[in-house]
């Protein structure tokens, strides 16, 4: 009877159009009052105890970082330096595209703010070249969810907070198919494109997007190579990427449109000139900071709920009891994971990332390693369905952007995925049956 109510009162809310938190927060209370004969006080414990973590503060990190990038000139300079390398080749440009996502992904851990910052810049540019309008948009948005999978990726922290897993190694084990994507997407690009306009190699247009965008390009290097080796942790790496962002957009990249500082200028006036030439202005880095603090505000209040409705649920014995009853009911493996794919496809289309992690993550991972797949593999799997759930509707978060970012309609977004989501759904098939391209590099 009482799991009647909660079902009840969860409709209900639902019904009323309230947020997720609010639904959240009450079904967690309820669980705690109700189900599990708990104090109320603890629910709040339970908040704090969840927060409290480290590792929560690569976070705020990467997500600064992002905005820092995203608002300066790193995704531009990327865009040079990738469209320098492969304007020659047939489709050249939308190839860029999709390398300039993959690169900025690398560094800034978000499927959004890849597509904005890259989409901000790609888009007129593929039009302006006689690219097809609908293969630009699909492009943007589609490669934009590659900062979801390739490293450092703020899903597969939210994934390791909630299981407890090394978010190293789910670093790590991302590379391997963000890399396959990427190429995936890479080669969809030259092959549709392949009468488009192409344009010469030459040594000294190369030569100067590559010194021009050194320090950008420099950054996913450092970022992944930092992390496979060992130099720092994923929280260490947020705060390696942040003051890399400040640094360079501060002090070394200089606005194009800056003009020299007057004739006779003193050494205050000079100072003062060279930091207004930046990229990067305090004016704008206060704004940064703002965006920011708002994006937490609606992730960290679920994250505190959500840990502690799994840490009731875990003292109850309800996740290991499901674990039991559906590993009897279905023996074969491979016919469970299949089931775990079509749930996480249909989640996809439902919920954002962030909360199909947080809520699905504790219960689905047991039942997989249970039936003998890998943990870290199992991650990553979970975090490929959910990507392809940011392309379809209703609730595709990169359709929702894209269709406010380009001016287009819900329709025609969601019309130029199309082809990509086919990409990868294949690439999913590869990922879910291929456990080494996850866990070669991670040693597993």
């Amino acid at each position: 009877m009482a799991w009647f109510g909660l079902l009840l009162l969860i409709l209900v809310l639902l019904v009323l159009r309230q947020s997720l938190v609010l639904v959240l927060a009450v079904a967690t209370a309820y669980v705690h009052v109700f189900l599990a004969n708990s104090k109320i006080e603890f629910l709040i414990q339970d908040f704090w105890f969840t927060v409290d973590r480290e590792i929560l503060l690569s976070i705020p990190l990467f997500m600064l970082a992002g905005n820092i990038m995203s608002r300066g000139s790193i995704a531009r300079r990327l865009i040079d330096f990738m469209s320098s390398l492969t304007s020659w080749l047939p489709g050249g440009l939308g190839i860029a595209c999709v390398l300039s996502c993959a690169a900025f992904a690398a560094i800034n851990g978000s499927s959004i703010v890849t597509m904005l910052a890259i989409g901000s810049i790609m888009y007129p540019a593929l039009i302006s070249k006689g690219y097809n309008k609908s293969f630009a948009l699909g492009a943007i948005a589609s490669a934009g969810t590659l900062g979801i999978i390739i490293p450092p990726s703020i899903p597969l922290i939210l994934y390791g907070i909630m299981t407890e897993r090394d978010i190293s190694k789910l670093f790590v084990a991302g590379i391997g198919p963000g890399l396959l994507l990427m190429i995936m997407f890479a080669f969809y690009a030259l092959f549709v494109n392949r009468g488009a306009q192409r344009e010469p190699f030459t040594l000294a247009g190369f030569s100067r997007a590559f010194f021009g965008g050194a320090f950008a390009l420099a950054l996913p290097v450092l970022m992944i190579g930092g992390i496979y080796i060992g130099w720092f942790s994923p929280t260490e790496a947020g705060a390696v990427s942040l003051a890399y962002a400040l640094l360079i957009e501060f002090l070394i990249h200089e606005d194009e449109h800056a003009t020299p500082a007057p004739a006779g200028a003193g050494l205050g006036q000079r100072v003062a000139h060279y930091f207004a030439t930046r990229e990067m202005t305090f004016k704008t880095l206060i704004d940064v900071i703002l965006e920011t603090t708002k994006l937490l505000a609606t992730l960290l209040p679920l994250l505190a709920i959500a840990g502690s409705l799994n840490t009731i649920l875990d003292h109850s014995g309800a996740p290991k009891e499901m674990v039991t009853y559906l590993s009897g009911l279905v023996q074969d493996r491979w016919a469970l994971m299949l089931g775990i794919n079509i749930l996480l496809l249909i989640v996809g289309c439902l919920m954002d990332v962030g909360s199909a992690i947080l809520i699905l993550a504790p219960l689905l991972e047991p039942l997989a390693v249970a039936k003998g797949f890998d943990p870290i593999h199992f991650g990553i799997i979970m975090i490929t369905n959910l990507e392809i759930g940011y392309l379809t509707p209703p609730v595709g978060l990169n359709l929702i952007v894209a269709m406010a970012a380009f001016k287009e309609s819900f329709g025609t977004i969601v019309k130029a995925v199309i082809p990509f989501i086919v990409i990868m759904a294949i690439w999913l098939f590869i990922v879910v049956t291929y456990p080494p391209l996850s866990l070669t590099l991670v040693g597993n």
